[in-house]
């Protein structure tokens, strides 16, 4: 992937004037890409300092090969949403890890997702843009290169980025609507669990609606304002609806072996056509199963259809 700019106007000086203030790359990947020898001017290698003048086309080449060392490559049924030449977008199913880890070494998203990297002959570092916990399914993109996943990271921090969660609670929350907003920080004495401290936590928002009330659950669309560990599941245990078979925040369910917690949506801009991007996904069958024991399907079908 090449990126390329035709200057036009007085707005930038030179080089380094276009690679910060048009294409916002980072200080770290600027150097990365001049070690490279990957930046053009009308074609010709360049230095990063060059100045430039009306008509001048400059060039990133993003192309250049890199290595995912620490990631074993492990076939695996990818469940892909979407894919073009800047990311790679997979439904991930539960019980899977996005990162490798000493417990799953092998059998992790970017396993997975380097196995099909080699397949199609690209050979660049797995880079997971959003995260999930294991146990929650849904989409998660895959950026193809250091830029992409770059813009995609400062859309999140300027809410551009917007992710949606569909979630079972096991009780009802106090209004139908509204915005959460409390921080949250690691619990005591714990390396996994997370709880809402007022005085260490740091910023949480989430908007939630609730979609449907009955024999004490919820079933609840949620928005992510930010990105913290256990989100949701800190959020709706504080303010006493657990998620639905949370063993670490709840208790377990007969009806379903994880946490009842699905991102059925994304939405941004597309770093390189800056167009608008959205993505949705149904939730997979342990949650219908669910909706189905609580005959809440038709009314699922017919809010997202």
């Amino acid at each position: 992937m090449i990126l390329k700019y035709e200057k036009n106007d007085n707005k930038f000086y030179n080089i380094k004037d276009v690679a910060k203030g048009y294409f916002h790359m980072s200080s770290k990947l600027i150097v990365k890409l001049k070690n490279k020898k990957k930046i053009f001017l009308n074609h010709e290698i360049s230095n990063i300092n060059q100045t430039i003048k009306t008509g001048d086309i400059i060039e990133f080449d993003l192309n250049y090969e890199e290595e995912s060392e620490n990631i074993v490559p492990t076939k695996m049924n990818l469940d892909i949403v979407f894919e073009d030449e800047a990311l790679l977008i997979i439904n991930k199913p539960s019980n899977t890890p996005i990162h490798p880890s000493i417990n799953h070494y092998q059998d992790s998203l970017s396993n997975g997702v380097k196995y099909y990297f080699n397949q199609i002959g690209l050979n660049k570092k797995i880079r997971p843009v959003n995260r999930l916990d294991k146990d929650t399914s849904g989409l998660v993109i895959f950026s193809k290169n250091e830029y992409v996943q770059e813009n995609l990271i400062n859309q999140m921090k300027t809410r551009d980025f917007k992710k949606k969660y569909l979630a079972i609670l096991d009780g009802i929350l106090p209004q139908k609507e509204g915005i959460i907003s409390l921080p949250i920080a690691r619990k005591n004495n714990s390396i996994i669990e997370r709880e809402v401290n007022f005085e260490k936590g740091q910023e949480a928002i989430t908007l939630y609606k609730v979609l449907f009330e009955g024999n004490n659950l919820s079933l609840v669309e949620f928005e992510l304002k930010t990105g913290r560990t256990h989100q949701i599941r800190v959020h709706s245990k504080y303010l006493g609806a657990p998620l639905f078979g949370d063993t670490l925040y709840n208790q377990k369910s007969d009806l379903i072996d994880r946490q009842a917690l699905h991102a059925f949506e994304i939405e941004f801009i597309h770093p390189i056509s800056k167009k608008k991007m959205s993505f949705r996904v149904n939730p997979p069958k342990d949650i219908l199963d669910i909706f189905i024991n609580y005959n809440i399907v038709d009314m699922l079908n017919n809010y997202y259809k």
